[in-house]
Order: C-alpha cells, then sequence, then structure tokens
C-alpha cells in the first residue's frame, strides 16, 4: 500500500501527480500547514514535519526527488516516467528531476517573503529582488534548453518534465512566464 502525505499547493504535489500518471493506487493524507504536521506521529515518519512523505510497504521517503526517484524505480516497469540506469538519457533525467529544486528554493524563499510574513514591515525588499531574479535567472535556463524541444527530453514527456512543471507552477506565482515564450508554451502543455 502507498501513502501520500500531502499539503494543497507544496512540492508533494509531484509526487501526486506522478502518482496520478502511474495510475497507482494510493492512498492520500493531505494536511493543512501548522501544527498537524508537528505531532509526535508525523513527526515519527517526517522528522522535521513537513511534506511530502510517502510510504510504500515498509519504506518512508521524505524528499521529492528521492520519492520520484523511488515511483519511478518501483512502479514503472515500462519507463514510461523515469529512465532506467543503462537509459541514454538517465543523466539528463536526474539532472532535470533534481534542478527543479533549484527553481523550487527560489520559490520557497518567495513564498515565506508574501505569504509566510503577514507582517509587511517584516518582508525584506532585497530578499525579494534577489530571489526573483535568482528564479528568473533558472527559468532561463529552461528557456534555453526548451528552444528544441518540447519537454525535457527528446524521448517526450517524463517525470523530470512533473519536477520542472510543479516548480513553474509556483514560480509563476512571482514571475510573468509570458517573458519566457518557450517556457510559457511548455507549462501550458503540461496543465492541459
Amino acid at each position: 500500500m502507498i501513502i501520500l502525505h500531502h499539503c494543497h499547493e507544496s512540492r508533494s504535489m509531484r509526487a501526486l501527480w506522478l502518482i496520478h500518471e502511474l495510475q497507482l493506487n494510493a492512498e492520500i493524507i493531505t494536511h493543512t500547514f501548522g501544527r498537524e504536521l508537528h505531532t509526535p506521529d508525523y513527526l515519527a515518519i517526517h522528522p522535521l514535519g513537513r511534506v511530502p512523505c510517502l510510504i510504500d510497504q515498509d519504506t518512508a521517503l521524505f524528499e521529492s526527488g528521492a520519492i520520484t526517484e523511488w515511483l519511478c524505480h518501483r512502479h514503472d516497469k515500462h519507463h514510461h516516467f523515469g529512465r532506467h540506469q543503462d537509459h541514454p538519457e538517465r543523466f539528463e533525467w536526474l539532472q532535470w528531476v533534481h534542478y527543479s529544486e533549484t527553481m523550487a528554493v527560489h520559490c520557497a524563499n518567495l513564498t515565506q517573503q508574501f505569504i509566510a510574513l503577514n507582517d509587511e514591515s517584516l518582508r525584506s525588499p532585497t530578499v525579494i529582488k534577489l530571489e526573483k531574479r535568482r528564479l528568473e535567472k533558472s527559468i532561463g535556463v529552461i528557456e534555453q534548453h526548451l528552444a528544441d524541444r518540447d519537454y525535457m527530453l527528446d524521448s517526450g514527456f517524463s517525470a523530470a518534465d512533473i519536477s520542472i512543471g510543479y516548480s513553474l507552477h509556483v514560480g509563476r506565482l512571482f514571475t510573468d512566464l509570458s517573458v519566457f515564450e518557450k517556457t510559457a508554451a511548455y507549462y501550458q502543455r503540461l496543465s492541459e
């Protein structure tokens, strides 16, 4: 039995999306941010009290990149979403699955500034400016990579696109994706 601990609009969306693409039977436990994630029972599963957390039989994982690798390795027998060890795109696949965290970190810092800090006087215009610039720079890498392809890999849609897609989903809240023509079209394809 697969169990995914999830919060709306969080990085657990990556695992949720991949579970749906793989058509896996899974129990999705949706939490609200806050105290619910800091109960002794949940902290025994995820020591920081965050999401995602995936339990697959006796295995518990709590990093979205590791969860992506695990689900593809264990449940994607035809390698539609993952790339097996000997596949020529394996390392490129790994790169993009984990590159998505580069964008997600900037999004998390911007989320903290705009959402977590309720008192506007606590927000840092310098941090906001730097993180927005870093986010846009990281999206620029995606834009350049998509210059001659529709998805992150030449072979087509994969879990790497799910990982990047989530980061763009959040990133669009902080920057105008339409400035990145190829990336905006890519995000639209993923959204559909």
